[in-house]
């Protein structure tokens, strides 16, 4: 699971075995200064805790972003997210998300 930049906490399958994230000090660092970690593991209720990171991430981080905002990565696979049928549409919100922070901003 993880949190909108201060949304509200979302269901995402996870399916990455051992992968997680892992950065040095300085790295976080700026990463946190630039506001390019997009999305935590969280519990429903939102908060930030070791007992929801599946795999160890550091500073339970899912998902970053570049400090241009027009390139993603992430963990989770919201992708398996999207549509009625496979009974969660919270990957959706993930890309509508994705879409307008990375969306042209006027001159």
């Amino acid at each position: 699971e993880g949190a909108a930049e201060g949304g509200l906490p979302l269901k995402i399958p996870v399916a990455h075995g051992e992968g997680r994230y892992f950065a040095d000090d300085r790295t976080l660092e700026q990463l946190e200064m630039h506001r390019q970690v997009i999305y935590r593991y969280c519990d429903d209720e939102g908060k930030i805790n070791a007992s929801c990171n599946p795999n160890g991430a550091i500073h339970n981080i899912a998902g970053i972003c570049n400090k241009e905002r027009n390139v993603f990565g992430m963990m989770p696979h919201p992708e398996r997210a999207c549509n009625d049928a496979l009974g969660n549409t919270d990957g959706a919100k993930i890309f509508q998300h994705l879409f307008g922070i990375c969306a042209p901003q006027p001159a």
